[in-house]
């Protein structure tokens, strides 16, 4: 019996994936261009470090991530289990107590980074946005955070992965039934994109964005 629940799970992800979640359509002009780019372990969102996401994420510069470096052009952003996201930057670094408080319930961080010009053949999934659905993203990113009293950032207090990014504080718990691939979804329908009402794999994420935002 056992051996079924992955088989019932990961059929659940595939019809979540399908079935849209309810949103009211924008017609305006699609001017604003964000990707999804799938990592070892989940997908990302990567905004641009444009007049409006300088704007809406300017305290982050003030806790170590360089929005002004003058080779950033992108954003990175994930949101995943404390210790499972902390710890594990590839595969190899997969270990069963991460893993197991992953399933079972764990506090959840929200990681940022820059990045330079993106090579052309990228593999990246690109989403057209109008300057409304946009700007409600880039609020949902940001509500996504803990604040501390006077509305800043949390560290997380654990290393990055690199010289330029950082973990930060987030709400919510992090379980098997709200992934970090749920929380990317969670937020692309709440700016008012068409998306699967549950994507808790990449797989999920994928086929939602080839049936519901692919050009």
């Amino acid at each position: 019996m056992l051996a079924l629940v992955p088989a019932l799970y990961v059929m659940a992800a595939i019809f979540g994936a399908v079935i849209p979640g309810s949103v009211t359509p924008d017609s305006s002009e699609k001017t604003h261009t964000i990707l999804l780019i799938s990592g070892p372990i989940h997908y990302d969102l990567v905004l641009p470090l444009d007049e409006m996401s300088l704007k809406r994420f300017a305290p982050l510069a003030a806790k170590g991530i360089w929005l002004d470096h003058p080779a950033a052009e992108w954003l990175v952003v994930g949101w995943g289990a404390r210790h499972f996201y902390t710890q594990t930057r590839t595969l190899s670094d997969l270990n069963l107590p991460a893993i197991w408080r992953g399933i079972v319930g764990d506090s959840s961080v929200l990681r940022f980074d820059i990045a330079g010009a993106l090579a052309d053949d990228l593999d990246a999934k690109h989403l057209k946005l109008s300057a409304t659905e946009y700007a409600a993203l880039l609020d949902e990113v940001w509500d996504s955070l803990s604040t501390d009293a006077d509305g800043q950032p949390v560290s997380a207090a654990v290393d990055g992965f690199n010289q330029t990014d950082g973990f930060f504080a987030a709400k919510g718990q992090f379980n098997i039934l709200r992934t970090c691939n749920v929380w990317i979804g969670d937020r692309l329908r709440a700016a008012g994109l068409r998306f699967g009402i549950w994507t808790p794999m990449p797989l999920s994420v994928s086929l939602s964005f080839d049936l519901y935002q692919a050009e």
